[in-house]
């Protein structure tokens, strides 16, 4: 089996994914507001520069379901040019440790910290990079969620000329004393998100869908080195999942449920909150129904092709009843609806991918 089968396989087996006890009971995504910089940002994982100082941190992270508290704090910031997106996390920590320093390795297994991006918000061809704090990258490119039978993952896919860097307020991988955090900061250039070569990648009052999380074990000492904590029959304890907008399902790789990054045209000043586009709530309830067909196929290995199965209730938004309307192919289906907010007519097919139109 070849490395990448064995990671696909490591990560469908740590996923435990099932379509039919996902739940739509999740608390509305967040969403931040990034800045552009004219400000040469050095990567040295401090934030000295007056572009970091003038921008606020995120929300605290929270349990990947959203129900519990997390142990540590976990924030991060972004900024962005017209070259690079820049992130920075601030990763409480009183024990900083890693011992995984390959490339392209499984580098959840060890603390980390990790960025998904979806730029264009259809759930597919996405983005995803972890690193822990050795440093060590892991960059991947996913051409549709773990979900779908047929969704391969493009591990040899490189962050060509990504920059990043650790910096541990206390002493990494020393058990004998206290830390405080870990922080890393990222720049990734904006042309790896490019999908042709004319594309303008001017990111100037538009939003990408975009979600963060943060991995972290329970560990325990042999010989004096970290390494992640057994129970007394030698199974690995669970790892904590804690994320910046909540996915209601320990599952990070359903984009439709990430967080909504705006890139403002205005300069740092008092912040004005992104408000969601009202296309994007009608979008959830496509994939309200996405799943349901989906937790019907899985039982019965067919799909529903009324829609008086598939919709739960009426849709009323902001006052408006939307009116969806289903088309079943051969190969599948596809769900649509007219938004009366914009006019555009907004549609999923059975494999999960959504459009505009």
């Amino acid at each position: 089996m070849s490395k990448v089968n064995i990671l696909c396989l490591i990560i469908l087996t740590a996923l435990t994914f099932n379509v039919s006890s996902q739940s739509d009971s999740i608390n509305r995504p967040n969403s931040y507001t990034a800045y552009k910089t004219n400000e040469s940002i050095n990567i040295d994982g401090l934030d000295k520069e007056l572009a970091w100082k003038s921008v606020k941190w995120s929300s605290n992270f929270i349990d990947i379901e959203g129900i519990k508290t997390p142990s540590y704090q976990t924030n991060f910031k972004i900024i962005w040019d017209d070259n690079y997106l820049y992130v920075l996390a601030k990763i409480q920590e009183p024990h900083v440790w890693g011992d995984i320093s390959e490339k392209d390795t499984v580098i959840f297994y060890n603390n980390d910290f990790e960025i998904f991006i979806d730029p264009d918000g259809d759930t597919h061809n996405y983005y995803e990079l972890e690193i822990n704090a050795l440093n060590t990258v892991w960059d991947l490119f996913l051409t549709k969620p773990y979900r779908e039978l047929d969704s391969p993952v493009l591990n040899d896919w490189n962050i060509s000329g990504l920059r990043s860097a650790v910096h541990v307020d206390g002493t990494l991988n020393n058990a004998s004393d206290i830390d405080s955090s870990w922080n890393l900061e990222i720049a990734i250039p904006l042309s790896v998100f490019k999908t042709s070569y004319y594309q303008d990648m001017n990111l100037l009052d538009k939003f990408w869908r975009i979600n963060f999380s943060r991995v972290n074990w329970d560990y325990e000492l042999i010989e004096g080195k970290y390494s992640r904590k057994k129970d007394n029959i030698g199974n690995l304890l669970k790892e904590y999942n804690w994320v910046w907008s909540p996915q209601g399902v320990v599952n990070m790789h359903q984009p439709e449920k990430w967080g909504y990054v705006y890139f403002s045209s205005l300069p740092v000043g008092p912040e004005v909150p992104f408000e969601i586009p009202k296309d994007e709530e009608i979008k959830w309830e496509l994939y309200k129904m996405y799943r349901t067909q989906k937790a019907y196929f899985s039982k019965t290995n067919q799909w529903l092709t009324t829609l008086k199965n598939i919709q739960s209730a009426p849709i009323v938004l902001y006052g408006q009843h939307l009116k969806p309307f289903i088309e079943s192919y051969s190969s599948g289906w596809t769900i649509s609806i007219l938004s009366p907010f914009s006019n555009k007519l907004l549609t999923i097919r059975e494999d999960g991918k959504f459009k505009f139109k």
